[in-house]
């Protein structure tokens, strides 16, 4: 399999065409505020999407979407909120996390939560 960044931008890209095969709209790529960064912007039904992007080769020691700390969900929120005011949005926000993992097959399996952080912090 591909080394760790070239795997982050495998799963970045599948990511994309999976958002972009289900009605989404991409606005921005690997948005910047600080040291802060999400990973993907998008747009559907006039509700913004931030999506934290989540891969791994495996999942012996957890899944994709485990990795997404207290720590992380509020640095993207941070980014989030720079986002809105920069561009003036006013729109509703969801957070979601898409895992990539490879199956028995090493063939890259997509899981979108939508709502992640909320069902995160049922948990």
């Amino acid at each position: 399999m591909a080394d760790h960044n070239d795997f982050g931008k495998i799963a970045e890209d599948l990511a994309v065409e999976h958002l972009i095969k289900n009605g989404y709209k991409i606005l921005v790529r690997n948005f910047r505020f600080k040291k802060n960064e999400i990973d993907i912007i998008a747009e559907k039904d006039n509700l913004i999407i931030i999506a934290e992007v989540k891969a791994r080769s495996t999942d012996t020691f957890m899944l994709p979407h485990e990795a997404v700390t207290k720590t992380k969900i509020k640095s993207i929120v941070s980014a989030a909120n720079h986002y809105l005011e920069e561009f003036n949005k006013d729109n509703e926000v969801r957070f979601d996390i898409i895992s990539v993992l490879p199956d028995s097959n090493r063939n890259l399996m997509i899981d979108h939560i939508a709502d992640a952080f909320e069902a995160l912090d049922a948990n």
